[in-house]
């Protein structure tokens, strides 16, 4: 069964740094055959989504609500979940480690929810918002490792998961 990487950060409002890093981390988990999850929305969702399609990759939206047209045109498989922000646990648990780039609250309860399910988070360093704030830390039992950048990132979870 391929490995299943989700990929969460930022909706709305990121740059062009964040964007392109998450095409990047997109891109490798294409690149390497790795699936990417996602929320299926816009940001870094849409832009991971985007970079993992240039590499013919195949990429997972789960969204919030019921109508499937609410995805990013990048979403092979849209998964409608209907219940709102409790679709982030379902994200979580389709995914084998977790990717974090940028991101605000709804970030910071997908982080949460992957440490107390026992998954890895990788966060790209530097790429601002809640991922910032918690890269390197050890919260619980839990340590959430930090790359510099998607490269990285891949060779981590290449070494240490897949």
């Amino acid at each position: 069964m391929p490995f299943q990487i989700g990929v969460i950060g930022s909706e709305s409002g990121i740059s062009e740094s964040v964007k392109k890093l998450a095409e990047d981390m997109g891109r490798l988990i294409a690149k390497h055959g790795m699936i990417l999850i996602c929320g299926g929305r816009s940001g870094v969702m849409e832009a991971a989504a985007r970079g993992a399609k240039e590499e013919n990759g195949t990429t997972v939206g789960i969204i919030p609500g019921t109508d499937k047209r609410g995805a990013n045109p990048f979403c092979d498989i849209v998964v409608a979940t209907g219940i709102g922000r409790a679709r982030n646990l379902v994200v979580v648990n389709s995914s084998d480690v977790i990717v974090a780039i940028s991101g605000g609250s709804g970030t910071l309860s997908e982080i949460a929810l992957a440490l107390s399910e026992n998954k890895t988070v990788i966060v790209l360093k530097g790429s601002g918002g809640v991922s910032d704030l918690v890269a390197g830390k050890i919260i619980g039992s839990c340590r959430v490792l930090e790359a510099e950048d998607p490269q990285e990132a891949i060779k981590i979870i290449s070494k240490h998961f897949y």
